[in-house]
């Protein structure tokens, strides 16, 4: 069966890595193109980038997602939302990327999924959702003794800080240990700040230049350190995991997913 994928953020990076990526793909055809209202893009062929003609011109009007199996959704908190809304009207699934929801929008996207289905994630990464499983596992052993730090580096015209990813790699920690994150981290440290408090979780974000993403978990311990690390060096590992997302969700029609769901790790 061939899926009919609609993309949100078309004129973006990710939304054009996304866009090549489904047309690329042999089980897979580009419905819909979305681009916020203003944008120069409106109008233009979506694919007019790769010097191709797809027949799908980028609109702003959300009422084009009627008859797309699923949306892929790199953008911004505020138009996540607002696809989240129309996903629901439309019986659209949806492959969520973006990053930086407050409390209300992870509780708005965990209430959607009653309706439609959901794969949400802070990054689409199969590498890095290996990690996350790694993580878990190296938590579990090195949780005596170790000092726990986390370093994350981004391009500079990335908007939240840490990194969702980076957040998510606290978490995989934390549930190795029983904690919630929101307890023990240490989100910035300046001035005198004392000694280390034992059993933290210390974050460190670097921003600068084009560095699609960088993460490194640390356990330091008294003679050794263990580090784990990914380096992402193309936006096409976002893209195709969020197509191996997608043909996930083809036999789902509610439910509330993350990628270690899709990729068999729990």
């Amino acid at each position: 069966m061939t899926m009919k994928i609609a993309i949100a953020g078309a004129s973006g990076r990710m939304g054009r890595m996304l866009i090549e990526a489904v047309v690329n793909a042999p089980d897979a055809q580009l419905h819909t193109a979305l681009d916020r209202a203003g944008s120069e893009s409106i109008g233009q062929d979506a694919t007019a980038f790769l010097g191709q003609t797809s027949g799908i011109t980028i609109t702003a009007d959300l009422a084009a997602l009627q008859g797309a199996d699923v949306i892929i959704d790199f953008t911004r908190p505020e138009a996540t939302l607002a696809h989240l809304a129309a996903c629901q009207q439309f019986g659209v699934n949806m492959i969520i990327g973006t990053t930086g929801f407050d409390e209300a929008g992870r509780a708005a996207i965990a209430a959607a999924a009653s309706q439609i289905a959901i794969v949400s994630a802070y990054n689409m990464s199969v590498g890095v959702n290996l990690v996350f499983k790694l993580l878990e596992v190296a938590a579990g052993v090195l949780n005596q003794g170790y000092d726990v730090e986390i370093v994350e580096m981004h391009h500079k015209h990335k908007v939240d800080a840490p990194s969702g990813t980076a957040i998510a790699m606290g978490e995989a920690v934390t549930r190795a240990w029983d904690k919630a994150l929101k307890d023990i981290a240490v989100w910035s440290r300046e001035g005198i700040t004392g000694e280390r408090k034992d059993g933290t979780i210390g974050f460190a974000t670097l921003r600068g230049g084009d560095v699609i993403g960088d993460h490194t978990v640390v356990f330091a311990g008294a003679g050794e350190r263990v580090e784990i690390t990914h380096k992402a060096s193309n936006r096409t590992i976002y893209a195709q995991g969020s197509l191996r997302a997608a043909r996930f969700l083809a036999s789902k029609t509610s439910g509330h997913y993350d990628m270690q769901d899709v990729l068999g790790l729990k």
